[in-house]
């Protein structure tokens, strides 16, 4: 072929080759290092690729026919001719203008009947003219999702890969990802099941990967959820197990990893707000047991406060669900529900029992997501609430997850009450009635309409029994209730009343915001600040009505003293009520105690001063006049104390005043005004937290976002475990203790000189204990040698 090119050998050997075989890696090095001089090389090799492709389409018919076996070299040189071509395009962009087009062609066409190798060098050779520009991603995209269902597993990982990584690293505002999104998509409802499996993956790895997030990209979230009712029952599958884990799915992505501990690293911690006094009552007042209930009451106020403050702070992508994005989630529910009740049976499918669950799952997921009306989705529930069912928390799980405020208590009441009955009464297991006690906590949180009276006491009184899951489980559902209506408890079972009693909501009611929220506690942060910071700002703006002013307008001396006391007791408690954040159940019982003790104080002073008022006249005559003199002695010091109050009532009035008001900024809040707001709410809840003792009965909107764990259900459930987890607990035992062994083996293995006990033998003995030692031996020596000639008879027989 040389020669008929015109080439000599000496041409050939210069150009880096021989003239019977071409040196293409060596060619490649010289063709980037100088583009010009080697064209004519260049132009040879592009014609043998093309002659190698004519003879592999050749061979493949020929195989086809059954005449023999392909050769394996033609496939061999055709790519490494290929991967040269690929490489060397960027230089020859008019000569390899086809090139391109033809190997695209080549990899479209005679796929299936390329060796393994020939499939991933021609793949890695678009790949390599789409990094070079040379190719573009939508051209490649159908191909790649096209290539992925022939079952070469590493063409499938290396054209998955390169799809992923593509569309990663393009801008988030790129029009691209439209045209990509319908390729995929249009692929996904194709009926092949091998193509449509691998788009679906595809798409599911972008969300997954927070590429195709988000309202821009809700049309990908869209048609996984459609893919729900594909014909084919393995997309069905997938696309339900990916709807159902999409929450606790984690990116196994270095940069990702790496991404979110810089941004863990960079998150402010939680900011709790408890006060001072709280904290100074919990370690310095009362017994040690009392200041142990108080320490350990503000330990759990604090943790409550950090959860709740964390939850908050995380990005709302906890919560994401691909269900979010459905146009019309009503219609989605109603044909996921028609297609599980299919079947010869009513309530029965002729699916599996785990592709059941999952549409059950996701039917509740979608109803409480979006607060839906699909009453008909509880009765089919009530066939399969029953404890012998295979995962029956699961699907108790899926029933609470389907209550929210929005559905009825009639169309509930029955699930309610087959749970209430199948799983709590006595002949049930412990596991069973712990769960259904859950269970029914649960749904009565969302649904509060679903209890009644009788029942309630009924399930209250299995707080006594001996078993920790169920005695927890009631005392659940007696706490729940002193927050939603304690009027269903008996009298022992509501607690110390600690505030309002609560209204229990109507159905259907809501509370609506005609305000910006919590902006009522911006108008009181100025008190509020002035307690945090202490009662010396409150000193100076006190109002008029201090002892001095309450003196001169008192005539009698036991008057004065009985007010006084009065005023000094109001005192105390205004500051105690208005400067501190502390609960009523911190320091509530010495609270009482003093309230008590006030009382019977001023009740003695009282009853002392109506028998002096009996016992004569004279002395309140007397009284009298010398009362009158003490208001003219001191009438210019009442009246100097009547002026500075009247000037700290001014004082008062300014300051008020040149608070800014929401009427004068048109009702517009600064950034400082929410930041303000946000500290405040964490202040009342503090307070809150201290003052309950229960827990705080969730918004319904975060109910119905958090997805319900089957797991939280199973609480305090002390299953039996398996041989293999005893021996793991076993062995997880012993990792401390050391291996077992003899004294004479340790004595064996020892290393270095003698003992002390060992030397402690090898002393010299005292010469008192030496001649102990040898006067002993030698009386033991002699009644040795007395009895050991004398034989020992028995007696006589005649005697």
């Amino acid at each position: 072929m040389a020669g008929s090119l015109g080439r000599t050998p000496e041409s050939l050997k210069a150009s880096g080759r021989s003239s019977e075989k071409l040196s293409l890696p060596i060619l490649q090095g010289k063709i980037k290092r100088d583009p010009d001089g080697y064209e004519t090389e260049l132009q040879l090799i592009y014609k043998q690729f093309k002659a190698s492709v004519d003879l592999f389409q050749q061979q493949a018919a020929l195989s086809f026919s059954s005449v023999g076996p392909p050769d394996p070299s033609v496939a061999k040189d055709l790519g490494d001719r290929a991967m040269f071509l690929a490489h060397v395009t960027p230089f020859y962009p008019k000569q390899l203008a086809e090139f391109p087009s033809q190997l695209t062609d080549l990899l479209r066409t005679s796929c299936l009947e390329m060796p393994s190798g020939l499939r991933n060098h021609v793949a890695q050779g678009l790949i390599l003219l789409m990094n070079r520009k040379s190719l573009v991603i939508e051209d490649l995209l159908a191909l790649f999702l096209d290539v992925q269902s022939i079952g070469d597993r590493n063409l499938r990982k290396l054209t998955f890969s390169h799809i992923v990584q593509t569309v990663r690293k393009m801008s988030v505002t790129d029009p691209r990802h439209k045209g990509l999104q319908k390729i995929v998509i249009s692929m996904l409802e194709q009926e092949d099941e091998t193509k449509a499996k691998r788009a679906l993956v595809t798409l599911c790895e972008l969300l997954k990967k927070k590429v195709w997030l988000g309202d821009r990209h809700d049309r990908v979230a869209i048609a996984i959820c459609e893919a729900c009712f594909h014909a084919s029952p393995r997309i069905m599958v997938s696309s339900l197990r990916f709807l159902l884990d999409y929450e606790n799915i984690e990116d196994d992505d270095d940069s990702d990893a790496s991404d979110n501990d810089d941004d863990e690293d960079s998150k402010p911690e939680p900011h709790v707000v408890i006060n001072r006094e709280a904290v100074y009552k919990a370690n310095n007042k009362g017994t040690s047991s009392s200041k142990k209930k108080k320490q350990a009451k503000l330990q759990r106020a604090m943790k409550s406060i950090k959860k709740k403050q964390r939850a908050s702070s995380e990005n709302t992508t906890s919560t994401y669900s691909p269900l979010n994005h459905l146009n019309d989630p009503q219609k989605f529910a109603e044909k996921l529900l028609s297609r599980l009740q299919t079947g010869k049976s009513i309530g029965k499918t002729s699916e599996r029992i785990e592709t059941r669950l999952m549409m059950m799952k996701v039917i509740a997921r979608t109803i409480g997501l979006h607060k839906l009306q699909l009453l008909s989705f509880y009765t089919y529930l009530q066939n399969y609430a029953k404890p012998h069912e295979k995962d029956v928390t699961q699907i108790l799980a899926a029933a609470v997850q389907a209550c929210h405020d929005g559905v009825p208590s009639d169309a509930v009441k029955p699930l309610f009450m087959q749970i209430v009955n199948q799983f709590v009464h006595d002949r049930s297991r412990p596991e069973a009635i712990a769960v259904g006690l859950n269970v029914i906590r649960e749904m009565c949180l969302r649904i509060h309409e679903l209890m009644t009276e009788e029942l309630l006491q009924d399930l209250a009184l299995y707080k006594k029994e001996h078993e920790k899951a169920i005695s927890a489980g009631a005392r659940s559902l007696i706490a729940l209730f002193r927050e939603i209506n304690p009027s269903l408890l008996v009298k022992k079972d509501r607690g110390r009343p600690g505030g309002p009693v609560a209204k229990p909501k109507q159905y259907g009611e809501v509370n609506v915001f005609s305000n910006v929220p919590n902006v009522e506690l911006l108008q009181e942060s100025d008190h509020e600040s002035d307690s945090d910071d202490g009662d010396q700002d409150d000193d100076d703006m006190e109002l008029p009505g201090s002892d001095d002013v309450e003196q001169e307008l008192i005539p009698d001396d036991a008057g004065t003293e009985e007010e006084g006391e009065e005023d000094s007791d109001d005192d105390d408690m205004n500051n105690t009520e208005d400067g501190s954040d502390v609960d009523a159940s911190i320091g509530g019982d010495e609270e009482e105690d003093m309230n008590d003790s006030d009382e019977g104080e001023t009740d003695s002073e009282n009853e002392e001063l109506e028998s002096e008022d009996d016992d004569g006249e004279a002395s309140a005559e007397e009284s009298g006049s010398k009362g009158k003199k003490r208001k003219i002695v001191d009438f210019d010091a009442n009246l100097l104390s009547a002026d500075t109050s009247l000037r700290a009532l001014k004082r008062f009035a300014e300051a008020k005043s040149e608070q800014p008001s929401l009427d004068d900024n048109d009702g517009i809040l600064s950034n400082e005004d929410f930041r303000k707001i946000k500290d405040l709410q964490a202040k009342k809840e503090a307070k809150l937290a201290l003052a309950r003792k229960g827990f705080k009965v969730p918004d319904s909107d975060w109910l119905s976002k958090k997805r319900v764990n089957p797991d939280k259900l199973e609480a305090h459930i002390r299953h039996k475990l398996t041989k293999e987890q005893r021996m793991e607990l076993v062995k997880a035992g012993r990792e401390d203790r050391v291996k077992y062994q003899s004294r004479t083996a340790i004595k064996q293995k020892k290393v270095g000189g003698s003992s002390n006990k060992q030397k402690e033998h090898r002393k010299n003995m005292p010469l008192a204990a030496v001649r102990s030692k040898a006067g002993r031996s030698k009386r033991m020596k002699k009644m040795k040698n007395n009895t050991s000639g004398n034989q020992q008879r028995g007696r006589k027989a005649w005697k």
